[in-house]
Order: C-alpha cells, then sequence, then structure tokens
C-alpha cells in the first residue's frame, strides 16, 4: 500500500481521534486572502482566463454568501492582476464595504513608476501592502529593485507579500534577515503541494523561514495543491488528517502566533468549496484551543497587516 492509499484510508478514524466535532473557530475570523474581479467590465480582466470556471464576476456580495455561513465576517483583498490601475478599482470597491479590512496591491518593483505609485496607494490606510511573484525574490543582480522596494515597504510600515515555492522560500528569509523591520508574509503554506509526496526541500526551506520572526505564514491553498484537484476540478480530499503532514509542518516551524488564515476564494475552488476548506483549518486550529484558533483567525492577521476597523 502506498502513502496515498494509506493516508486515504486511515482519514476517517484519525480525524475523528484528533479533532472533535466540538471544536469550534473564534468568533470573529477574518479571511485574508480573497479575490475580487469583474470579467463584465469594458477593459476586461487580464486573469483569469476565459473559459474557466473562474472567469466570471466575483466581488464581496458573492464571497459573503460563501463565507457567512461560517462565521467569516471580515476580508483582506490580495490582488493578482498586474495592471496598475486595478489597485485603485479595489480601493475604490473597499471604499463602500465594511467587510474589507485591507488590500494587499500589485506593483513590480522593477517598473520606473513603483515609487511613485507605492506613495499614490499607501495614502489610502486600506492599502496595507504589495504581493510579488516568488521569481522576483531572488539571490542574483537584478536583486537590487527589488531590495530597494523592500525597504520601501518596510519604510512606510507596510507588507511583503509572496507567492511561490520552496526556492521562494529561501530568499525569503535572506530579505528578512538583510530587513529586519519589513513584515513578510508567505502565501499557501509555501507552495507544500500534495500532503501525499511533500518534499524535504519544502520542509528544509520552511523551517529556515520560520526561524526569521518578521516572516508570517498563510495556511491557505491546501485543497488546490493537491494531485486530485489538478485532475478534476473541485475533487480534492476533504479530511482534515490528509492534510496533517503540511499543517503539522507548518504548525511545528511558526507555531501559534504567526499563521494566518486565508481561503484563497475564488480560486480555492480548484480544490473544494469555501466550507470545505474552511472544515480542515477549523478542526485542526480549534483542537489547538480557544486561544491559538483566536490568533489564527484573527489576531495573528491584525499583527501582520496592522489593518484598522472599519469605521
Amino acid at each position: 500500500m502506498n502513502r496515498r492509499h494509506f493516508l486515504q484510508a486511515t482519514t476517517a478514524t484519525i480525524a475523528s481521534a484528533a479533532w472533535p466535532a466540538s471544536a469550534a473557530p473564534a468568533t470573529r475570523i477574518v479571511d485574508t486572502h480573497t479575490h475580487f474581479y469583474d470579467p463584465a467590465r469594458q477593459q476586461g480582466v487580464p486573469w483569469p482566463g476565459k473559459g474557466t470556471p473562474l472567469y466570471r464576476t466575483v466581488l464581496p456580495a458573492d464571497w459573503k454568501k460563501v463565507a457567512s455561513p461560517h462565521g467569516v465576517t471580515d476580508t483582506v483583498i490580495v490582488e493578482a492582476s498586474p495592471w496598475v490601475e486595478d489597485n485603485q478599482w479595489i480601493l475604490d470597491l473597499a471604499a463602500n464595504e465594511k467587510c474589507i479590512l485591507g488590500f494587499i496591491g500589485n506593483l513590480d518593483p522593477t517598473d520606473a513608476g513603483f515609487s511613485a505609485n507605492l506613495k499614490r496607494f499607501a495614502a489610502n490606510p486600506l492599502f496595507r501592502g504589495i504581493r510579488w511573484r516568488g521569481d522576483l525574490v531572488r539571490v542574483d543582480a537584478t536583486l537590487d529593485p527589488v531590495k530597494r522596494g523592500a525597504r520601501e515597504l518596510a519604510d512606510a510600515g507596510l507588507v511583503l507579500e509572496l507567492n511561490g515555492k520552496s526556492p521562494t522560500l529561501a530568499h525569503a528569509a535572506k530579505l528578512a534577515r538583510d530587513i529586519p523591520s519589513l513584515r513578510i508574509m508567505i502565501d499557501h503554506v509555501g507552495g507544500a503541494g500534495d500532503p501525499s509526496r511533500i518534499s524535504d526541500e519544502w520542509r528544509e526551506s520552511l523551517a529556515a523561514a520560520g526561524k526569521s520572526k518578521n516572516i508570517f505564514l498563510k495556511v491557505s491553498g491546501l485543497q488546490e495543491q493537491t494531485a486530485e484537484s489538478a485532475q478534476r476540478y473541485g475533487s480534492a480530499p476533504r479530511d482534515t488528517a490528509y492534510y496533517q503532514p503540511v499543517l503539522d509542518h507548518c504548525w511545528d516551524c511558526f507555531g501559534e502566533d504567526r499563521l494566518v488564515f486565508g481561503s484563497n476564494w475564488p480560486v480555492c475552488e480548484k480544490g473544494g468549496a469555501y466550507g470545505d476548506q474552511f472544515k480542515i483549518v477549523s478542526e485542526y486550529f480549534g483542537a489547538k484551543g480557544g486561544e491559538a484558533s483566536g490568533k489564527y483567525f484573527r489576531t495573528n492577521s491584525r499583527e501582520v497587516y496592522q489593518w484598522i476597523e472599519s469605521a
């Protein structure tokens, strides 16, 4: 019997022993990873692509329909579009949505207008940082504009959010050491992949990143990284125990003070429904106790993003 079959065969037994059904998440829950966009705009959208299930209008009201039943009340948006003015589009949207506590924009540090655009958008208190692709943060001759941009973020009290796999973790750790005042958020458990085949490289890189106290980790993207979701949309395993190898290592490396909840909605639908994702993390962190659960679902997000309560 291979590891995948073993995990699937024993999931139910492990889950019933490790995660009691009565385990409950925090009373106030902040989802720190949502994407909002509207392909019906005159200019359209650069992402997602036409002909995919994600190519549809996705706005706060749509998110509330799937999140509210689980007690999720607020969100931090993460921008996937590289178009500069889409940052303003989100900020305009957020102005009338009390559920939006913050926004992580998208600006390229190698662009000549980076500094001016950062200053412009940071004037809005909802703008809490920017997200870069992992390939921007690499140790070579091209790093200078990245370092300058990262220092500008640190000076402005903003967050650098990184999306990438294992190599990104090592570069993030170096950047965290070079700029200790910079708060860094790693998305989607650092690209762990399928829990049945996680690599030593990911384990070691995550442990190295976890040593820097200014790096936080977003426990998101679990289901959409499984082999099943790659084969068939929405077909990832739903049992919490299946994800335990990834979750345990995240807990061991970052502890209860630097792990944060994010759904990655609507992209999470590649793996399963919003409720499927929420069940996995609420069972796992609920079993850690009320204090740890409260930190994961709310307090830690405020620590890293320093969001301000809506008026």
